[in-house]
């Protein structure tokens, strides 16, 4: 997708009118960070680095110092408030996504493809004993320990996460125009403009403008983020315990929802089977979606036109638009 301002690598948004709005950029969290102020207000970005590189402290398994990181390979940590609140989100989100949203899949993310590491692609056997389920996490508020076998990883909803934690620092500091973007996650204060990246290509999929200020934006796709081919890519399915292979992206916006709440849904949808992901999809109110599927056919409802102007769909080859009307499923396809 496409951000605010600027083109960012490894990011599935791309900019378009910067609106007298100045980015700043840091490489966090596995991805590049941005902050887009106003020129009187640039100085808030530091604070917003600052904050972002804390929530990594908590959440990383990349980092040894993070607490997610020390949980895996220690077996138990002391917990710090933030990756308690983001441990705490998770298993609602598990429980509200009916299991497809788990973190204990980073059994299979980490402990077998390593994504992001020295990457590798599992056996069959290898992922059939995986070890997958919430069960084999256990928290307090106070410190987290896992089950034998077990590890977490937090990137289905950790940037999104990292959003909202900058936006409630820069809220607290009144401004009123700004945007944080974190890979494909997205905050916007003000009504700015943006796109969305075609997985597929260099190009763009859709573009827009928000309607209303204040909007949350999270995709989750195939984005490079495989090993060797899209057939392994880093959404995972914890039942089947296999690369989703139905999407290629998913864009979720709200000014209802925060950052880690859409990081999540998407990422849940994205492994979902087809008719089950819509159909999870709808049951979410004031929230408007466009989905890409792996066959190029382009998905959305009317909560997404409702919540973005001058919409523009860049057309494909052999691609087809379909609306869904909220609450409803059309199972034509």
């Amino acid at each position: 997708m496409l951000k605010g301002i600027v083109l960012l690598a490894l990011s599935s948004f791309l900019s378009l009118n910067a609106g007298g709005l100045i980015k700043r950029t840091q490489v966090i969290m596995g991805t590049y960070a941005s902050v887009s102020l106003t020129q009187d207000r640039l100085p808030f970005s530091s604070l917003v680095f600052k904050r972002l590189r804390e929530v990594e402290r908590s959440l990383s398994s990349y980092a040894e110092e993070a607490q997610i990181y020390r949980l895996n390979h220690e077996g138990e940590v002391i917990l710090s408030k933030d990756t308690y609140e983001a441990l705490s989100a998770s298993k609602g989100y598990y429980e509200q996504t009916r299991g497809y949203f788990d973190i204990t899949i980073g059994s299979i993310t980490k402990g077998l493809f390593h994504f992001g590491e020295d990457e590798r692609i599992p056996t069959k056997k290898e992922l059939q004993e995986a070890k997958v389920g919430f069960k084999g996490l256990h928290f307090t508020q106070d410190k987290a320990w896992i089950e034998e076998g077990v590890r977490i990883d937090l990137g289905g909803m950790g940037k999104g996460f990292g959003v909202d934690k900058a936006i409630e620092l820069l809220k607290e500091k009144g401004l009123k125009r700004g945007v944080v973007a974190l890979s494909g996650d997205m905050f916007c204060l003000h009504r700015c403009e943006m796109a969305i990246q075609d997985p597929f290509s260099e190009n763009v999929l859709a573009a827009f403008t928000m309607a209303q200020p204040n909007t949350a934006i999270s995709t989750s796709g195939n984005y490079r983020r495989y090993v060797k081919d899209r057939d392994h890519n880093h959404l995972i399915n914890p039942r089947t315990k296999q690369s989703q292979k139905t999407f290629s992206s998913i864009t979720l916006i709200s000014t209802h929802y925060t950052n880690a709440d859409l990081d999540a849904y998407a990422t849940a949808a994205a492994v979902m089977p087809q008719a089950e992901a819509f159909k999870f999809l709808n049951t979410l109110s004031a929230l408007g979606y466009l989905v890409l599927g792996n066959d190029k056919k382009v998905y959305m409802n009317k909560a997404f036109k409702t919540l973005t102007k001058e919409l523009e769909i860049v057309e494909m080859p052999g691609a087809r638009l379909l609306y869904l009307p909220q609450l409803r499923i059309d199972t034509s396809h």
